[in-house]
């Protein structure tokens, strides 16, 4: 196995997103200039599966009115780490933090997660099992 580095994690996960692993919410809004838009969920829980940590999550606020959520990841070290964050290019604010367990079993976007997951292992190679 070839070892990679966070560098290469980032990269294999912005090869990855695309309209179809886009959250339906967000999929009439998804653009190839912003691919991150609708992937904080999936991708956080792809870190997750890597390096572990917890899962953040936080409301998402435009012109003073709460438009969902957004997920990133926090790691053991306790470092924040978001590679989505870059979506909101419109001014939108995250407030009201916090750790969430990561739900058992399959989630709501399984399919659209498996894909994500599946798109990064053709790009790096092997990843340790879901936790699920």
């Amino acid at each position: 196995m070839t070892p990679w580095n966070l560098l290469d994690l980032d990269r294999a996960l912005r090869a990855s997103w695309a309209a179809d692993t886009c959250s339906p919410d967000d999929q009439p809004d998804w653009m190839l200039d912003n691919p991150a838009w609708g992937h904080c969920d999936i991708t956080a829980l792809v870190i997750n599966d890597v390096l572990g940590g917890d899962l953040m999550v936080g409301e998402v606020h435009l012109d003073g009115v709460q438009h969902g959520f957004h997920w990133w990841n926090r790691l053991p070290s306790g470092v924040e780490l978001d590679v989505t964050r870059e979506q909101f290019m419109s001014g939108q604010v995250v407030t009201a933090a916090r750790v969430v367990k990561r739900p058992p079993g399959p989630l709501r976007r399984w399919d659209q997660y498996l894909l994500l997951r599946e798109r990064v292992i053709e790009y790096l190679g092997h990843l340790p099992e879901p936790a699920v």
